[in-house]
């Protein structure tokens, strides 16, 4: 029954970002087809900055009203949107309409607004809602939201989207009717190769692991065996009693949640404690967790990600595949590692997060360079970035798990608070990057196919 109940924790963490991860990687295929066209990326920052008026309403309601907002009622309609809006995506998506002059693809716009408001609102719902589960679960919702965007991202691998094939621009001249640009001769043109399948079928399918995580989440709520596991364990069932039970009053059974986080003997020093979840931290520790957690998810959500094409197509179109995809697989591996070493050391915890900047500002460097990078015409540089993303996202993600595990042992209110610092990290860093990438154009992209860089 423990493998079940795994089972549907991670089918329940994929539901949380696959729609809004799922736009992000289906983008080479729509974009021909919408009046906005490559503009289309800028428009769904914003909107997905704007859609975080969920999660504020959400924290606001835990803030100013404790225990009066159940979010299993609100995860039920987020979820349900999430299927009636990438079901209505996958016939609607490419609709064009005139507003004010001009053509506009409405239906697309607002149906992502609601995919990103449902994402959005996940993360102060879900991760909550895990509170009801026994801890070691957490770590499998984490990976399940790992997988959030690897899914997506294999089946768009299948799909064909945005395979390139390099071919000789003079021969393309030659032998092409109208579809190829000229180019001088010996240089290779980008050419995209057609879809093995429609971006209909992929909404479709968006729509479907929408309805896996309801279904995973119907089944973690009235499944006999996993409310069985519950009860067996003396879990309280009511998460929002959590915060106010007082522990001298609690069963005499010791839960997980009312064991000391960390077993290190008493302090003959004083320690001041801070009055959030069980003050087991000091308010300076709290701080330095959040602003962590806030600086994490400000890089791996938002700053290093709007700059992955510009730190990679220099190196050609195979270092950026590779990269894409290995840094997909290595989220849901660090949130494998956390499961079986879960150390939840600050120090370490700053010692990764130092780390995974630091191979962070490698890419950011290589990405201001663009189209000319350190290494661009050596066999070292395709390796170095390929790994160098590897590694940024395996540490920081797995730094955002053992602070998700921490928060989660200090409480209800810990965790609606944890994925409130998420949101605002994300929106953080998109709101920085936005300027830089699209309004200022800082960053040049390099060619896929041709890495000689001519200074």
């Amino acid at each position: 029954m423990s493998l079940l109940t795994h089972v549907l924790a991670c089918l329940f963490g994929i539901g949380s970002w696959v729609a809004i991860n799922g736009m992000w990687v289906e983008l080479p295929l729509i974009v021909p087809s919408i009046p906005e066209g490559w503009f289309l990326p800028s428009y769904l920052t914003i909107i997905i900055q704007m859609a975080n008026i969920g999660p504020l309403f959400i924290t606001l309601m835990h803030r100013f009203r404790p225990g009066v907002l159940d979010e299993r009622p609100v995860i039920y309609t987020i979820v349900m949107v999430g299927v009636v809006a990438t079901f209505l995506m996958a016939f609607l998506w490419n609709l064009r309409l005139t507003i004010g002059g001009g053509e506009h693809s409405a239906a697309l716009l607002s149906l992502s607004f609601l995919l990103s408001v449902v994402d959005c609102t996940s993360s102060v719902t879900f991760l909550p809602f895990m509170m009801r589960l026994q801890p070691r679960y957490l770590t499998t919702y984490f990976i399940g939201e790992g997988l959030s965007g690897l899914v997506p991202a294999l089946v768009a691998l299948i799909q064909g989207v945005g395979v390139v094939h390099c071919k000789n621009a003079s021969v393309n001249a030659n032998f092409s009717m109208g579809n190829s640009s000229w180019g001088f001769d010996g240089e290779l043109q980008a050419h995209y190769q057609p879809a093995n399948f429609s971006a209909q079928g992929f909404f479709l399918f968006l729509s479907a692991m929408m309805m896996v995580c309801l279904g995973a989440f119907l089944l973690l709520n009235f499944h006999p065996a996993v409310a069985r596991e519950h009860k067996s364990k003396g879990y309280i069932d009511d998460s929002q009693r959590v915060e106010k039970i007082d522990m001298s009053q609690a069963p005499n059974n010791e839960t997980p949640e009312q064991r000391p986080m960390l077993d290190f003997p008493e302090s003959p020093v004083i320690k001041q404690h801070s009055s959030f979840g069980k003050g087991t931290y000091s308010r300076t520790e709290l701080a330095f967790i959040f602003v962590v957690l806030a600086w994490v998810n400000a890089l791996t959500n938002a700053v290093l990600p709007s700059v992955q094409a510009y730190s990679c197509l220099p190196y050609g179109n195979q270092a950026y595949h590779l990269a894409a995809t290995l840094s997909s697989v290595a989220n849901p591996v660090a949130c494998f590692i956390a499961m079986f070493v879960p150390i939840r050391s600050l120090v370490l915890m700053g010692v990764l997060t130092v780390t995974g900047t630091g191979f962070g500002a490698y890419i950011m460097a290589m990405a201001a360079l663009s189209p000319c990078p350190l290494l661009v015409n050596h066999d070292l540089g395709p390796a170095l970035i390929v790994i160098t993303w590897v590694i940024f996202v395996l540490t920081l993600s797995y730094v955002k798990v053992i602070i998700g595990v921490i928060l989660r042992d200090e409480g209800h209110s810990a965790l609606v608070w944890c994925g409130a610092v998420v949101q605002l990290g994300s929106m953080l860093g998109a709101l920085s990057m936005f300027p830089l990438v699209s309004v200022y154009r800082l960053f040049q992209s390099g060619d896929p196919c041709n890495t000689k860089c001519h200074k």
